[in-house]
This record gives C-alpha cells, structure tokens and sequence, in this order.
C-alpha cells in the first residue's frame, strides 16, 4: 500500500509551516505503507494543480494533506471541505478570492473518506490531544481538501482521503507570546498513527464526534 502526505510552504509572513516540517520528518514505510510526500505552495491558483501531478506520480491508495490552524490546541482531522474560496489573508500569490468556488458547478461539498473517527480514538489512545473537526475553513486547506476529494471521486484508481490541521509548533507560540502549540514529534506521530488506522481498516467508528473548530 501506497500514501501520500502532503504539507505546505510558509504563508502570511511567517518562515515555517508545521505541517512541510512535520512531513519533512516522516519515515519512507510506516507498517506495510509506503510514504511519499510532496509540499504545495500556499496558492489558491497552484496548489491543487501540485496535488495532482504527485497524485499522477505516485498512484496512491491513501492521500493525507496536512495543513497549519494557528490557535486550536488538538491535532484536527476534518470532516468535510467546502466549495467556496473566501480568504481572511492573501496567499502567497497576493490572492484574496472571496465567494469563489473552489470547483465550478462542483457538488456543495466533499467528504473525508478516511476513518476519522477511528484515527482520533487512536490517537487519543497514545496520548495525543486529537478532535474530529466540522470546519476546515475556507482558506487554502479547505481548498486543497475539496481539490483531493474531488480529483479521488473521478480518479479511475480508488484513492481515500482527507485532512488534517495541526497547531503551531513552539517555535512559532514563542514568537507569538502564548499561542497553543504542540512539538513537531507529536504531530509526526499523529500523522503515523492517522496512516496506520486508514491502512488497516475501511470502516469508521459508529461514535458521537465533531467539533465546530
């Protein structure tokens, strides 16, 4: 079996994105799974075109893109990724789209095909802060989360995917004076116990889950 984990460049002034630091740090085999991973620019234009051509090269069974949430305090898989762009800051391009579609004419939404809840539990389990999340935002997360799960509904090869948002890593609280942030080790252990549960198992937890953050 085969997984792509995906993280992102540096956005909004800052120099580190946790999320390309954390998958930076993967192992090349988790279990029976073999990790490739690639980072997407913070782009509303570029990201999901990225996306796509690693998709292309490394013909996954398992996708997992990773994403920054400054403020929340547990490591968040998402539920479902909306279909509208509707930027708080600028990426990285100067764009600040706002009421666009992620996809023209695409369904309202797209949801995870991962067992998340199943993961949370899991990561729970080793002692990780972890949360099944409502809301992926609208920013460029939200939108490479509807891009991965649109491109996984038409892709002639069965793919699962989904996302996670992660917290700032200290680094970054320091500067901020007090912002929730976890070590990146976490994070990188939180993203191997996400890919081992998704490798093992199809079906989720029949389970009461999901926060609005």
């Amino acid at each position: 079996m085969k997984a792509l984990v995906t993280g992102f460049d540096p956005f909004g002034g800052d120099k580190v994105n946790p999320s390309s630091l954390a998958v930076g740090k993967l192992k090349k085999r988790i279990g029976g799974v073999v990790i490739h991973t690639a980072t997407l620019p913070t782009s509303y234009a570029k990201s999901a075109g990225v996306l796509r051509k690693a998709i292309e090269k490394t013909r996954p069974d398992i996708v997992l893109c990773i994403g920054q949430a400054g403020g929340r305090t547990e490591l968040c898989l998402e539920r479902v990724a909306i279909n509208v762009q509707d930027a708080r800051i600028r990426d990285n391009d100067g764009k600040q789209p706002i009421d666009k579609p992620v996809v023209a004419d695409g369904p309202a939404a797209h949801f995870a095909t991962l067992p998340i809840k199943a993961c949370v539990a899991a990561m729970r389990k080793a002692g990780l802060p972890a949360a099944v999340s409502n809301t992926a935002g609208t920013f460029v997360c939200n939108h490479i989360f509807y891009a991965l799960m649109d491109i996984a509904a038409a892709h002639p090869i069965p793919m699962r995917g989904g996302f996670l948002h992660i917290p700032y890593v200290p680094e970054q609280a320091a500067r901020l004076g007090g912002a929730p942030s976890m070590a990146v080790e976490d994070i990188v252990r939180g993203i191997e116990i996400i890919l081992e549960v998704s490798a093992a198992r199809t079906s989720d937890l029949h389970t009461a889950e999901g926060r609005i953050s």
